[in-house]
């Protein structure tokens, strides 16, 4: 790794070791799962005082390439990068391979999935839930919250709301929904979702979220919201995602007419 920086550069001189550092993980020099260098040596390594090492350390975590781990160090972030599609997600054919959306979008991208089922059951949802599912007041609905994970890597939080009108007494109410998911379930009961759409926006994480996504501070998600319609045109399910911003990219595809 390169040891010179430029005192005549504009930029900071933290920057100018944030960029050697980078280069070093991009190339290799520094695989995932290894540490870096401690402050103490990165200030011998570029001559800087401790405070600027932190300073380019704190640069790296911003980005989510590294993460800190109390006692230990800085280490290189093992981080599967997910290439969402959203619109060949939720297709009947996909349906019919008798996985879920996110089982077989794993699969299909080379990684080993998992998902673990933390609440399930019955509630009184918030009040922007009622909203979207057009429920009446007081009117309870079907949480289904879950953690998935990659390769055994953190990648996001998923809870879906359905009308306890719809899933009550059927299998979607139950750990295991069986082959295709709550919308194969749906489709069984003559509410097969036809439409969708998706609203994302970023925000900064709580701290469970970032806990569970293994976030530096100050690093934004991903919030997604996807509403699921059936052919009558009414709201059947409601999914908020939490998604760490720098392991997905999320693509969109639509006709021009």
């Amino acid at each position: 790794m390169p040891r010179l920086i430029d005192p005549t550069s504009d930029r900071p001189i933290y920057r100018q070791i944030a960029d050697h550092l980078r280069t070093g993980i991009r190339e290799g020099h520094y695989p995932e799962g290894t540490p870096l260098p401690s402050e103490s040596q990165l200030a011998e390594l570029y001559d800087v005082t401790r405070m600027t090492a932190r300073q380019a350390i704190d640069v790296l975590k911003n980005e989510g390439l590294v993460r800190s781990e109390h006692g230990r160090g800085v280490f290189v972030r093992q981080r599967p990068t997910v290439h969402r599609l959203a619109r060949n997600r939720f297709t009947r054919q996909r349906r019919e391979t008798g996985k879920g959306a996110y089982d077989v979008e794993m699969k299909e991208l080379g990684f080993t999935p998992g998902v673990e089922l933390v609440e399930v059951g019955p509630v009184t949802p918030p009040d922007e839930i009622v909203k979207r599912l057009q429920l009446e007041p007081g009117e309870q609905a079907l949480i289904r919250r879950r953690r998935m994970y990659a390769n055994g890597e953190p990648m996001q939080l998923a809870t879906s709301y359905l009308p306890w009108s719809l899933a009550e007494g059927t299998p979607m109410a139950n750990r295991d929904t069986g082959p295709g998911g709550i919308y194969s379930r749906l489709a069984d009961i003559g509410h097969a979702p036809v439409r969708f759409t998706e609203d994302v926006s970023t925000r900064m994480p709580t701290p469970e979220e970032a806990e569970f996504l293994r976030l530096t501070p100050p690093q934004p998600v991903f919030f997604l919201v996807r509403l699921a319609y059936d052919a009558n045109d009414r709201p059947v399910e409601t999914c908020e995602h939490i998604m760490s911003g720098d392991r997905w990219q999320l693509s969109y595809a639509w006709a021009a007419d």
